[in-house]
């Protein structure tokens, strides 16, 4: 059964108001696009890496002492490649965090997988270590597409790995897809799309692979072939309609869009995810993981990407940031807003407004015209971007902002 979450007032969104989202960032590649805080590693130091994210825990619990009682809701192990840590070191880690955190019965606990690295075994030792929400990094069935994205599967390897997951039992299977990959055509998004909603996913996430929506970093190797004109990617008339076939496939199948890139079935949302769209809190734990918390003093913080400073700095007993930065009202105002356009539901901007002691009246205008010319509805208060003005949501959060 999905996890019953709160509802965020602001959205109509059900989603968690507190989580714990964990990085582990040993990859055995990288991929050409990526630009998270990974490793590529042969030899994973598992055990360690596990010893050093309760460490830095107790560090953490040890500054704030009141997060040990607040309900924590859902738990994120993303990556890198998450998959590639035995299941007992997973289940060490949340065992862990219970023994420490108040964990709500029935918090929603994903983690991300790379279809190359199914198996029966592991999967159900994934989802005996408490495990109820299992995301699959497809990407594309075609292995044109795949061999550009740099990815090891194949189409087989992701229909075995999304057996494997319904016969472990996890009560959530969720995939990601890209498209807008230089040298992939219409028809080939529309094949992954029709493939992916055969294999009857509860969850799909499908991004673009344009800067713009910062799905491709500016700093990766194949942003710097495309800059040295190596590469091009589709026009953006071609990526406006293959948006729309995914649309279009994922809601003729009982998929329904909920925010931007996200499609789920009725009550399948992400409520981890969406904790971030709707102005949640989030402890970070690991390598380059970053971190939301509010109360009185607002303030989010990014960990050190490099896994051997990382791990010197936790073994040291030290918090291993980066660095920290004071969230004021302005700040908060402009992720609340952009966060909150990206859900379909849509956002009470003027109550954000308040809430964050930004004025009202100034921006009445541009959201009349944002409605007159199609980019938006506003209904009880509530403005929503229709798929015209999604398709240029960071335009329309700066003329907001």
């Amino acid at each position: 059964m999905p996890f019953d979450a709160p509802v965020d007032p602001l959205t109509g969104m059900p989603a968690a108001r507190f989580g714990l989202y964990l990085h582990f960032p040993y990859c055995l590649a990288k991929c050409p696009y990526c630009d998270f805080a990974v490793a590529v590693a042969r030899q994973v130091p598992e055990e360690r890496y596990a010893s050093a994210v309760l460490a830095e825990l107790d560090a953490r619990l040890a500054a704030l002492p009141s997060l040990r009682t607040r309900p924590l809701e859902s738990i994120f192990l993303g990556g890198g490649t998450p998959s590639l840590w035995h299941p007992r070191h997973v289940a060490r880690v949340l065992e862990g965090i219970a023994s420490r955190m108040a964990v709500s019965p029935g918090a929603e606990v994903s983690l991300e997988a790379n279809p190359e690295r199914a198996d029966a075994e592991r999967f159900e030792g994934y989802r005996a270590a408490g495990v109820n929400r299992l995301s699959l990094g497809v990407q594309s069935f075609q292995a044109r597409t795949l061999k550009a994205l740099g990815r090891a599967h194949d189409a087989a390897q992701v229909e075995l790995a999304v057996s494997l997951a319904r016969r472990a039992d996890f009560p959530v299977v969720a995939m990601d897809f890209i498209y807008g990959v230089h040298g992939q055509q219409l028809a080939e998004v529309e094949d992954d799309a029709r493939r992916a909603v055969a294999l009857a996913p509860e969850h799909l996430s499908t991004y673009a692979l344009t800067v713009e929506r910062d799905v491709l970093a500016v700093d990766t190797p194949l942003s710097k072939q495309l800059q040295r004109g190596e590469l091009e990617l589709p026009p953006d008339d071609t990526v406006v309609d293959m948006a729309r076939v995914v649309r279009q496939v994922y809601g003729a199948a009982g998929l329904r869009r909920y925010e931007v890139s996200n499609h789920a079935r009725a009550g399948y949302s992400s409520r981890h995810n969406a904790l971030y769209w709707t102005g949640g809190e989030y402890l970070a734990l690991g390598v380059g993981a970053t971190g939301m918390l509010l109360g009185p003093a607002p303030f989010r913080y990014v960990n050190l990407r490099s896994p051997e400073k990382y791990l010197r700095e936790v073994e040291a007993g030290r918090l291993p940031e980066e660095g920290r930065e004071a969230l004021g009202p302005e700040e908060l105002f402009a992720e609340r807003l952009a966060m909150g356009l990206r859900l379909v539901s849509g956002v009470d901007w003027e109550e954000v407004c308040r809430r964050h002691g930004q004025p009202v009246e100034p921006r009445r205008a541009e959201v009349a015209r944002l409605v007159e010319h199609g980019f938006a509805t506003l209904a009880d208060g509530r403005l929503a971007l229709t798929e015209k003005g999604a398709d240029v949501h960071s335009a329309i959060c700066a003329r907001l902002l």
